[in-house]
C-alpha cells in the first residue's frame, strides 16, 4: 500500500476528507519521528513499537568487487509488532 492509498482508506474508515486524513497521517509520522529523534520509544498499546536503535561501525562489502567498507555507527528505526497485530496476522 502505498501513502497515497493509505490515505485514502484513512479518509473512507474516518468519514474525513482525504486534506484531513493527509494531515492527520503527516501528524503522525512528525511525531513518531520526533520522539525518535529525542531517544523516546513510541508504544501503541496493541499494534506495536517504534523504537530507535543505535548500530555499531562494522565492516560492509560491496558485493560486486568484494571490496571491504569500514560503516560508521548509526542508528537507525525499528518496528516491533504488538500482540494485537501478530494475532491478526496469524489469525
Amino acid at each position: 500500500m502505498t501513502k497515497t492509498e493509505l490515505i485514502g482508506r484513512m479518509a473512507e474508515a474516518a468519514g474525513i476528507s482525504r486534506d484531513q486524513a493527509k494531515l492527520a497521517l503527516e501528524a503522525f509520522t512528525d511525531q513518531v519521528t520526533g520522539s525518535l529523534v529525542q531517544g523516546r520509544d513510541v508504544r501503541l498499546v496493541g499494534f506495536g513499537s517504534f523504537v530507535a536503535v543505535d548500530r555499531k561501525a562494522g565492516v560492509a562489502r560491496n558485493p560486486q568487487t568484494g571490496q571491504e567498507i569500514a560503516r560508521p555507527a548509526s542508528r537507525t528505526a525499528r518496528f516491533r509488532p504488538g500482540e494485537g497485530l501478530k494475532s491478526a496476522l496469524n489469525g
